[in-house]
């Protein structure tokens, strides 16, 4: 692997540093991973509603490449191909939201979803108004498959521009969300890959593809797509691509456009400029009209080859809203018309950090920090198993949660309080971790906790009951039942192991091995599954044969537990 970089864990807080170096009318929040407008005080004093959006890195220009007069108030970016946390999120609604309230545009991928939608929960209940619009252009994927939903891709930045032009002109927030969600329903992507991409902290591609091979309706983060092919000329693909687009939408002759031609990340200009071309052909064969068109690197897949065809259906307000002025670095100057950093400080709120701490001789302390050093040494065997079936960052995000739990211990509280123990752990994981295992065990220990809070000296069944609880909790938060090929095919026979055996007998360590070996059970099951949730529904029946990382990480961890506890 060969990248320009410094450290991989440092690539997000020092490519954004680069950017608002660069773009006086840019600012970052401190700890550098979530991009303002240098001006959103005073946007937000003169009514404007506040647009949020973001994701994980990789995607450059977007998303921090879209913040500034005429679109984006703020943009927070996670690890690379990782949605941003809870509390990143959070913080930036915190700091540009003014009276007229906060629209976060999100794309439609689980993570973003959990993170950006429970940032709105908590953020509400401090009272400030947030909307959500999500974003999925992608027509590759059917509108009603066994998958976790259409993706969004790089359709995303026109809705940028139209919600951002509605808020410029000071509409209220109920008017700016239903701009920006009328806007993605008239809204179709589709892409190709000629190349794959190598996430910095994986060290090597995703994929591979053999000379002269082509993956069609691919996503943005290294994943494989929906369809492998020959390569065929610059027409053809257009061709194909936009023909999908156009019955997808539905779009009859005589319909208005807008065309979006954008890099996938290591495609030169002059290549697309030719798809450029052959697209304006064939939407005029189709007796398309194509009012606006641009060609660039707008929404990208690191340094992946290909391109993403992108159509918006328009109306006299949506084009009008097109032409309005933005103030970006990443927005074209050009109208599309087609020819015959400072760092501010952080509104983030403390806990308070009083009371007893975790003692290292605690039995509670000696079993978080083995489940830790587990998944830390796991890391490269979860990650090589998620670049089967996902995007491969499962083991870089387990092990990231696990160093961030490990350098926060010390302030959590005593192990008489195992609720607050619970609580704070949950904290942790849903700061340090992104994507979608963030959110999901970070509500797993939240619901645990709470039914510990009581429990000064819980008992085994107690544990067990708030094991019981977590795994419920998880399960409404991600929507995932037994048999989807999630870590519940994993959690809940563990469950129903560890409280079956507890009634039978009062042998913690047979309890833990019986849900150990359920979870493991449970895990190699899932290699039989058709995905129905998750990131392995986008590769379909390719994960056959593959068991579900998240499943087999469970398997991990209680194992560690188990092997911890003293005997």
């Amino acid at each position: 692997m060969k990248k320009l970089i410094n450290d991989v864990s440092s690539i997000v807080p020092e490519m954004l540093d680069g950017l608002a170096a660069l773009n006086p009318g840019l600012a970052l929040l401190q700890g550098g991973t979530i991009v303002v407008r240098a001006d959103s005080e005073a946007a937000a004093q003169r009514g404007e509603v506040a647009l949020i959006s973001g994701g994980g890195a990789g995607h450059e220009p977007a998303h921090a490449g879209y913040v500034g007069p005429g679109m984006l108030s703020a943009a927070v970016a996670g690890e690379v191909f990782t949605s941003p946390s809870t509390d990143a999120v959070l913080e930036a609604i915190r700091a540009v939201a003014g009276p007229a309230g906060v629209l976060l545009i999100v794309k439609n991928y689980t993570g973003d979803r959990f993170n950006f939608g429970l940032a709105a929960e908590i953020a509400r209940a401090e009272g400030i108004a947030v909307e959500l619009a999500i974003v999925a252009d992608d027509v590759a994927l059917s509108a009603s498959g066994e998958h976790a939903g259409r993706r969004g891709l790089a359709g995303t930045v026109l809705v940028h521009k139209i919600a951002g032009a509605a808020a410029a002109e000071g509409r209220p927030l109920s008017e700016v969300a239903r701009a920006a969600r009328e806007a993605a329903a008239m809204l179709g992507t589709m892409g190709v890959a000629l190349t794959p991409c190598t996430v910095p902290a994986a060290g090597k591609a995703g994929f591979e593809l053999a000379d002269g091979e082509i993956e069609w309706g691919l996503g943005i983060h290294g994943e494989p797509g929906v369809e492998r092919g020959a390569l065929e000329s610059a027409d053809a693909v257009a061709a194909r691509l936009l023909s999908k687009i156009v019955d997808d939408l539905a779009l009859p002759a005589d319909a208005r456009v807008a065309l979006l031609v954008n890099n996938l990340g290591g495609t030169p200009q002059s290549e697309l400029n030719i798809v450029a071309a052959s697209a304006l052909r064939y939407l005029a064969a189709r007796r398309i009209k194509v009012e606006r068109a641009w060609a660039g690197t707008f929404l990208s897949a690191l340094e992946m080859a290909g391109v993403s065809l992108s159509l918006l259906r328009l109306d006299d307000q949506r084009l009008a809203w097109l032409d309005a002025a933005a103030r970006t670095s990443a927005w074209p100057s050009l109208s599309g018309q087609v020819a015959h950093a400072c760092v501010l400080d952080s509104p983030v709120k403390t806990d308070d950090t009083s009371g007893a701490r975790l003692a290292r001789e605690s039995t509670l302390r000696q079993v978080i920090e083995a489940v830790c050093a587990r998944l830390i040494e796991a890391e490269a065997v979860l990650t090589g198993m998620d670049q089967h079936v996902g995007d491969g960052d499962l083991g870089i995000s387990l092990a990231r949660g696990a160093r961030g739990i490990l350098s926060e211990i010390d302030a959590y509280p005593a192990e008489t309080s195992p609720g607050a123990v619970l609580h704070a752990l949950s904290a942790t994981v849903r700061r340090v971790v992104g994507g979608t295992s963030g959110p999901l065990y970070a509500a797993m220990l939240l619901r645990a906790g709470s039914m510990l809070d009581q429990a000064s000296d819980a008992t085994a069944k107690q544990w067990a009951e708030a094991f019981g609880a977590g795994v419920a909790a998880l399960m409404e938060l991600g929507g995932a039942h037994a048999g989807d090929r999630t870590m519940v095919d994993a959690l809940l026979p563990a469950v129903d192991a560890l409280q079956a055996e507890l009634a039978k007998s009062a042998n913690v360590d047979l309890a833990l091995q019986a849900a150990v070996d359920a979870a493991v059970a449970g895990a190699e099951q899932t290699a039989s599954m058709n995905p129905r949730l998750g990131r392995s529904s986008y590769v379909g029946k390719r994960a056959l044969g593959f068991a579900d990382p998240g499943a087999h990480a469970v398997g991990i961890w209680l194992a560690a537990i188990q092997a911890a506890l003293p005997r």
